[in-house]
């Protein structure tokens, strides 16, 4: 690789680094292609892209973008060989790193996870990664949370209204008897 792909690869990366707030650092080493293959398509069906990176490329590039992003406890984890997943669901890679284990075994293991500028270090972050809900899971959590004093309060009136419009039609009818 001469350093105009280099640099081309560095300014790729710090792209997509920039463009996603969700990536998980892996390492599948070990894998057979068709192992390979295998996650690269349960990623694939859960919008998660993986790419392998040259570990110097990935954190020259982390390395040129802002640091409030706090890109810098990532740089332990760029050592050894490294697959990276973006998405834009924070628990999707770590959905299908575990889906891929049930089948497959013990890789890829997680060296970290980058989530909207908090990083999870260690494999052992699998689990807790895979069980966070995703902005829309959130949001309709929220939406359900905020309809529930409306629904009550709306069958309480319409329980109440029945009552009230029961008895004026009890006292019409006794007007009139």
């Amino acid at each position: 690789m001469n350093k105009t792909d280099k640099a081309a690869a560095i300014e790729s990366l710090k792209e997509r680094f920039a463009n996603n707030e969700y990536f998980y650092i892996a390492d599948a080493s070990t894998l057979s292609v068709e192992q390979v293959n295998k996650l690269r398509g349960i990623c694939f069906s859960k919008g998660v892209s993986m790419q392998v990176v040259k570990n110097t490329l990935a954190r020259k590039a982390l390395e040129q973008l802002p640091e409030e992003n706090n890109y810098a406890p990532l740089f332990d984890a760029l050592k050894g060989p490294t697959a990276i997943m973006f998405s834009e669901v924070g628990n999707a890679p770590a959905k299908a790193i575990k889906e891929f284990r049930e089948e497959k075994g013990e890789r890829p293991i997680l060296k970290a996870a980058y989530i909207a500028t908090s990083i999870y270090s260690g494999d052992d972050q699998l689990d807790a990664l895979a069980k966070l809900k995703s902005r829309d899971e959130v949001l309709a959590d929220i939406l359900t949370l905020l309809q529930s004093p409306m629904q009550n309060l709306l069958s309480g009136l319409k329980g109440q209204g029945s009552k009230l419009a029961g008895a004026l039609k009890t006292l019409e009818e006794r007007e009139q008897a």
